[in-house]
């Protein structure tokens, strides 16, 4: 968190988005480098077991979803925004899959706080699946928030952390850039 978002955090009650499109590193990428974020964080939610860790997660065992929650400050940039980018940085129209990441913990999914967030996204969710909005029908999952994981500290600001590293640079990469192209006047 830098000082301006610190400032940010002091004087605004934060709200928070939970969502799952594929590998949290990229998502994560993506919303940290959005105005109005405060805080993202790499996660499990949406599964069976207790207190999940990743070889569970990746297994497909647990049942649980890669996710990121977002705290943002909601007079800088609305929960509307941040499903905007969500729904370009990923295919929603691919089912428990993202590029070569495949598997039910990768997939496409919209964890809401409230019945406001609820609304928000079933209505994006309808209009994508408009005729020639996509190429495809939305998969995107839409449920209640239920009880979250922070993942391991290892996975937290993973692409800040190793930039250079495999997947960063041939998965996570061209995803920032993707969100920095068509989202301009969202960086911070």
């Amino acid at each position: 968190m830098n000082e301006n978002n610190e400032m940010t955090a002091k004087n605004t009650e934060l709200k928070q988005a939970t969502l799952g499109g594929g590998c949290f590193w990229c998502l994560e990428a993506v919303y940290q480098q959005v105005m109005g974020v405060v805080h993202v964080e790499s996660g499990y939610t949406g599964g069976k077991t207790v207190n999940p860790d990743y070889d569970s997660v990746c297994s497909g065992r647990s049942g649980h979803a890669e996710v990121v929650q977002i705290h943002y400050d909601s007079q800088l940039i609305t929960f509307k925004q941040l499903l905007e980018v969500f729904f370009v940085i990923h295919d929603p129209t691919t089912l428990n899959r993202q590029g070569n990441d495949v598997g039910t913990q990768y997939r496409s999914v919209i964890y809401y706080h409230d019945v406001d967030q609820k609304a928000q996204a079933s209505e994006m969710i309808h209009d994508l699946n408009q005729p020639d909005a996509l190429n495809g029908t939305v998969v995107t999952e839409l449920s209640e928030l239920p009880t979250y994981y922070k993942a391991e500290a290892y996975h937290q600001n993973y692409f800040v952390n190793h930039p250079d590293q495999g997947y960063c640079t041939f998965v996570v990469s061209p995803k920032v850039e993707k969100f920095r192209k068509t989202f301009s006047a969202l960086i911070r």
